[in-house]
């Protein structure tokens, strides 16, 4: 059975300890990235966009467009930054495109 406490939390608080407590912050980390990621990047580049993978601190996005592929590979380190911004939190390392 779950513990209780006596103290009065917060929701915010009380949703940060059963993601900690049930160990899901992987899982959340991988679903806001790549929202992340579509928010970011816009309709232009979503309709390339075949695949999108967090695996440790890399993502791996899949884009079906080499072209694209190409232009995006020359901004990497800021599209990194900029999705490291957006989720408030330094989750990626290093972006492969493929």
């Amino acid at each position: 059975m779950a513990k209780r406490n006596n103290e009065n939390l917060t929701i915010a608080d009380a949703l940060k300890e059963f993601v900690e407590t049930n160990r899901l912050e992987q899982g959340l980390n991988v679903v806001n990235v790549q929202d992340a990621w579509k928010d970011m990047m816009g309709n232009g580049v979503n309709n390339y966009t075949t695949a999108i993978q967090l695996k440790g601190e890399t993502l791996y996005v899949q884009l079906s467009s080499s072209v694209l592929r190409e232009e995006l590979s020359y901004g990497k380190e800021k599209i990194v930054s900029m999705l490291n911004e957006n989720l408030g939190k330094q989750i990626i390392k290093e972006l492969v495109l493929r």
